[in-house]
């Protein structure tokens, strides 16, 4: 583990020392006091320059490659990762993966630590910022609308890389599955679109490139593309965009996305690329999906794909339905995957 730096606040709010060291001898009893900071490596060291760039992973284990491609678009630096449960794993990751001269960890406990000055600066002097999996909602109710958002999005507007991981992914669209009144099953959301749980957020984490889209993650794992149609749905019923647009990852799967729009994949499995320009057929509180002509195109690691122009290359196209809460395509056997 790295370094911790224990709590750390602003000049008003500075802690005894003997707190200090509290924290540095067990940090876990500062958990609900502030945020917590690791550190490894030399210092933030010299940035060669970063390159724009999106990892957008789906949980589990993510590949080596996926980590060296993340830190080459760092171009040096210090590659910051920021969480709100677990401890400073990332930071060896990160570092083992080279480029970057350290990483740093920014452990969150309330909503407060998000406009500490210390976390702000961390945040914009970082070559990478990386999110880490765990629970979305936490991250909405501690991020959106702070200063630590900002830092983010301007970071992305310099062209900066930023990648998540399960729940650090579902952040980075425009439109965000929120959890915010816990998860929900694909059977569940496909009977009741309007189940409270069908929880959307917006104007977080402003990745032009994302516009429009909503990711998912575990996506075959957990069986969660029927509760991506329903996202999708709701999206384009409630007005919030048409075409709605979703990417969906697999576990142990990344999408690289570069700055100019062109995405690979890096792992075994497959990302799927959703889209939808229609309104649905039956999209009611308390009454099953039915849903027509949902796009999708699957790619594996020997396949390509183009957000801006929406196309992919050497992967699969297909053809989804919904009817009547029951998930139908157009692929040999009706395989939905």
């Amino acid at each position: 583990m790295g370094r911790p730096h224990g709590l750390r606040r602003g000049p008003r709010n500075s802690v005894h020392v003997a707190a200090f060291l509290v924290c540095l001898a067990a940090p876990a009893l500062c958990q609900e006091k502030g945020y917590q900071y690791f550190h490894s490596g030399a210092g933030e060291g010299a940035k060669v320059g970063p390159k724009s760039g999106f990892l957008l992973a789906g949980g589990g284990n993510t590949t080596g490659d996926a980590y060296r491609w993340f830190t080459r678009h760092a171009g040096g630096g210090d590659a910051v990762t920021i969480r709100a449960s677990g401890a400073d794993a990332m930071n060896k990751v990160l570092i083992d993966a080279g480029i970057v001269a350290s990483a740093s960890t920014l452990l969150f406990h309330s909503r407060e630590d998000s406009s500490d000055a210390f976390v702000v600066e961390t945040i914009r002097k970082a070559s990478a910022i990386f999110v880490a999996g765990g629970d979305q909602w936490n991250y909405v109710r501690m991020w959106k609308g702070t200063p630590v958002a900002e830092a983010i999005n301007e970071l992305i507007h310099k062209g900066f890389p930023v990648g998540g991981t399960s729940a650090g992914l579902a952040v980075l669209g425009e439109f965000s599955f929120s959890a915010e009144h816990d998860s929900i099953t694909s059977k569940q959301a496909l009977a009741n679109p309007f189940d409270p749980a069908v929880a959307i957020t917006d104007n977080f984490i402003r990745i032009p490139l994302l516009k429009g889209i909503i990711t998912d993650t575990h996506f075959v794992k957990r069986d969660r593309l029927g509760r991506t149609l329903v996202f999708l749905a709701r999206l384009v019923q409630d007005g919030k965009a048409r075409p709605a647009s979703s990417i969906a990852v697999d576990e142990g799967n990344a999408v690289l996305l570069e700055g100019d729009g062109s995405a690979t994949l890096s792992g075994p499995g497959y990302a799927y690329f959703l889209r939808t320009t229609e309104a649905p057929q039956v999209c009611e509180a308390g009454k099953p999906l039915s849903y027509r002509g949902i796009s999708v195109y699957r790619i594996g690691n020997s396949g390509k794909f183009d957000v801006k122009r929406w196309r992919g290359e050497g992967g699969t196209a297909y053809t989804l339905s919904v009817e009547d809460g029951a998930v139908r395509s157009t692929q040999p056997g009706g395989a939905a995957y």
